[in-house]
């Protein structure tokens, strides 16, 4: 279990559903919390009812400007959790480019923005915590699913670079890939989704993840293990089954 006492983590995406969550777990073990979003209101509202030490600072992580000067007012953190991201459900044969673009961009590209502010100064200090949020999607491509699980593949295969490089210094990189957890992103899905989680309950599997030195964890286990399989399968078979 880390001590939580006293440390500063930065939140981006937390103005609501699971970043939300964790920030309430975070605060009430005694780590000061620093919340970043889009949407100001909502930031304050969760600072506000936030049990310990928080502030916030409004981002877009779509904007470079923005995200250096939301770093900079936020100043030296002891860990950073990347869990901005964006949603829309269609697949190829019903392109939005718009939307396809935003999901890269923010929930991908955002991520590279966000850590370009940090991950210099941690290595720098040879001290820091990074845990980026991906998403059982990632492990392999699924039907009607352009974007999101492009940019989460994306968002776990950088986490898997930079664990490599750093996993001998004093910079933790960790990554959690749930599957679907009850927000407003999810509520866009018009199909029945398997081992939905309530935000609170991801939260709590992420929030104990934080406090172990393992890099991965993807949850909920019996139904990641159907994702992780996949990767094995040969193309002619997972596309048939999955299509």
């Amino acid at each position: 279990m880390k001590d939580w006492q006293g440390k500063r983590y930065w939140l981006v995406g937390a103005s609501d559903g699971l970043g939300a969550a964790l920030a309430q777990k975070l605060s009430r073990a005694g780590a000061e919390v620093i919340l970043s979003a889009r949407s100001e209101d909502k930031l304050a509202a969760l600072a506000a009812s936030l049990p310990g030490k928080a502030s916030y600072q409004a981002i877009d992580v779509a904007d470079t400007e923005s995200v250096k000067a939301a770093a900079a007012a936020v100043g030296a953190v002891d860990g950073v959790v990347f869990l901005a991201g964006v949603y829309w459900p269609f697949g190829a044969k019903e392109w939005d480019a718009d939307q396809a673009t935003a999901m890269a961009d923010v929930n991908f590209t955002g991520l590279v923005r966000v850590m370009g502010q940090v991950v210099p100064a941690m290595v720098a200090r040879d001290a820091g915590h990074i845990v980026i949020t991906s998403s059982l999607t990632g492990f392999r491509g699924l039907p009607g699913s352009i974007g999101y699980t492009a940019s989460k593949a994306g968002t776990m295969s950088l986490a898997e670079c930079m664990y490599a490089d750093l996993r001998k210094t004093g910079v933790q990189v960790q990554v959690v890939n749930p599957g679907f957890i009850k927000t407003q992103l999810t509520a866009k899905n018009d199909f029945k989704m398997p081992f939905l989680m309530e935000a609170e309950d991801a939260a709590q599997e992420m929030f104990e993840h934080m406090n172990t030195e393992s890099f991965k964890k993807s949850f909920p286990w019996l139904f990641s293990w159907l994702f992780r399989a996949s990767q094995v399968l040969p193309d002619w078979l997972y596309f048939r089954i999955f299509s």
